[in-house]
């Protein structure tokens, strides 16, 4: 209840742009996907959602646009469809750069 609460005084003010950090976490599955249509529907009126996650699952769902951050850098960035190679996922993906980020 405490994360519904929070995006719904968030969203009082109708802001152009909503800062998330984990919006999923403690929801149930239901609660999961009626904050993606929430979120979806806030995007399609012109409002604009920075979003971070370490559910990687809920981001491909959520999202348009991502950037992969590593050791403090950007490593990857722009339109999910393209970032994200066909056949893999966004998690194999951010394994991949951060490990080889953490390496270095």
């Amino acid at each position: 209840m405490r994360q519904r609460l929070g995006l719904a005084r968030a969203l009082l003010g109708q802001p152009d742009l909503l800062v998330l950090d984990e919006p999923t976490n403690g929801l149930d599955p239901a609660g999961m996907r009626d904050l993606r249509v929430l979120l979806r529907g806030f995007v399609d009126a012109g409002g604009t959602v920075f979003l971070s996650s370490h559910l990687l699952d809920e981001i491909e769902r959520i999202c348009d646009r991502i950037a992969i951050v590593a050791a403090r850098r950007i490593v990857a960035e722009g339109d999910i469809a393209t970032v994200v190679p066909p056949g893999r996922s966004l998690e194999d993906l951010f394994l991949e750069l951060t490990a080889k980020r953490e390496a270095a």
